[in-house]
């Protein structure tokens, strides 16, 4: 599998008034959307388009409402979903609360198979 990567003008966040550097950046193929996976999955099973799109309509439901009760969402070697939060420091744990709580993400891990394919890549510069 090969990347296609473009150059990509940046400024350093950390010092902002140094020159703009160039950087390879990834020059995205398009993107893939849950109704083409339920067609790519129907075709190399028996279940139906119908019933792929169903399925993922409904784990993508289960995943917001698990990530959202705190939980850890595994699913299996595709990796793992996890909210993470960011909050300002404090000398006391008693003096830590909801309020200084400054940002909320979604973090996802992922396993072994999905990380080994990076590995695996090569790269090819975009025309």
């Amino acid at each position: 599998m090969a990347i296609n990567y473009k150059p990509l003008e940046r400024v350093n966040p950390q010092d902002t008034a140094a020159p703009r550097k160039y950087y390879a950046a990834v020059k995205t193929n398009g993107s893939v959307d849950f109704e083409t996976l339920a067609a790519l999955i129907s075709e190399q099973c028996t279940v139906t388009e119908t019933d792929c799109l169903a399925v993922l309509n409904v784990l993508e439901q289960n995943i917001v409402r698990e990530l959202g009760q705190g939980r850890i969402v595994r699913l299996g070697k595709l990796g793992n979903f996890q909210v993470s939060l960011s909050s300002e420091g404090f000398a006391t744990a008693e003096e830590v609360n909801a309020a200084s709580i400054t940002n909320a993400r979604i973090l996802f891990r992922p396993a072994k198979k999905l990380r080994n394919l990076l590995k695996n890549l090569s790269y090819q510069k975009a025309s």
